[in-house]
């Protein structure tokens, strides 16, 4: 295979590839009966939904979720954290994650502090549902609290998981009216119905974006503005980017979305020649393409309408593309900014 100084993935789950358009693969985090668990699991079975369950793991042996997880055939994963440090639970967590080839991590009553690493390895890709109207009521004990406070509703909310506890951006809510002589139990039993709907609703959500053109066109142009002296234009009707002055700059990266019949929305970058494509593209067919018209030019494209697309990876890519467009003054700015 050509060096093409950026490492190459393969996303592999039990020894065979991922399919490109599969379902977006997730694991389930519980510590106590998993009805959040259960909740998403049963909307995964139906046919149209994005996402299917590959792992229910848990920090509690005893858990009710991992009972109903294997009696509906879905692999489980126990590890109890007493007498291990913080970061090394979070560590075989993470393993056996991976090991399930899971896309995305769900928490669904974990009843844990995760570390700053564990959070870090998933950011982005982890979701948790909370008792209520975040920013409101972070932490325990939210009904009662909502309850005190003389709210008209309490609620629940979806949000990506932060290193700050019940911080994360909120990706949906829903409102549950406080009933005149609600308690803590009354009031949480109505808002759990609200949790069983809002979160395999939200999750889905998420798990598609990445196949909506507009999502990875905005995802593309974020990375790719961040590049030193960057401009988005158009490349013959389609998405481009450019460096360099308005008369003088060059394309160092276009969106392909599906054109002269291709199935593949695509990240079209510059490789080094025809011998590195043909490479690329033997090694890991699924994730590269020769795009019709750019391909003679050098220009490969990086497949993003697939699961498990290593964002970090399409950023190298740009960044070298980028790279092989740039002057050599621009190139040689961002070098000293490497340095640092």
């Amino acid at each position: 295979m050509a060096d093409t100084g950026i490492s190459s993935r393969t996303v592999l789950s039990g020894g065979s590839e991922i399919p490109v358009r599969g379902k977006a693969r997730v694991a389930v985090l519980v510590s106590g009966g998993g009805t959040n668990m259960a909740a998403l699991l049963y909307a995964s079975r139906a046919e149209d939904c994005p996402y299917e369950i590959v792992l229910v793991g848990s920090n509690n042996p005893d858990a009710g979720g991992l009972t109903l997880a294997a009696a509906e055939g879905v692999a489980t994963y126990a590890l109890p954290h007493k007498g291990m440090t913080r970061v090394d639970h979070d560590a075989a967590m993470h393993a056996a994650i991976v090991a399930a080839g899971a896309d995305y991590v769900a928490l669904a009553g974990y009843m844990r502090i995760l570390t700053p690493e564990f959070v870090g390895k998933w950011e982005g890709r982890m979701l948790n549902i909370h008792p209520s109207l975040l920013p409101l009521y972070k932490g325990l004990h939210t009904h009662q609290r909502a309850i005190d406070a003389g709210d008209s509703h309490a609620g629940c909310s979806v949000h990506l998981v932060t290193a700050d506890l019940d911080d994360g951006p909120v990706l949906g809510q829903t409102r549950v009216a406080v009933l005149p002589g609600d308690d803590e139990h009354s009031l949480s039993s109505r808002v759990l119905i609200a949790e069983h709907q809002l979160y395999s609703r939200v999750l889905a959500a998420y798990v598609s974006r990445e196949s909506d053109p507009a999502w990875i066109e905005a995802r593309i142009g974020e990375l790719a503005l961040a590049l030193p002296e960057t401009s988005a234009r158009a490349a013959h009707g389609s998405p481009g980017w450019r460096v360099g002055g308005e008369k003088s700059g060059k394309f160092f990266a276009i969106l392909f979305n599906r054109h002269h019949g291709a199935d593949a929305i695509g990240l079209l970058v510059k490789t080094s020649g025809e011998d590195e494509m043909a490479a690329l593209i033997d090694a890991e067919p699924d994730a590269y393409f020769r795009p019709a018209y750019y391909g003679p030019s050098g220009w490969i494209g990086l497949r993003l309408n697939r699961q498990g697309v290593d964002w970090d990876h399409v950023r190298q890519w740009l960044e070298r593309s980028w790279r092989s467009a740039a002057p050599k003054k621009l190139r040689r700015l961002l070098d000293v900014a490497d340095s640092f």
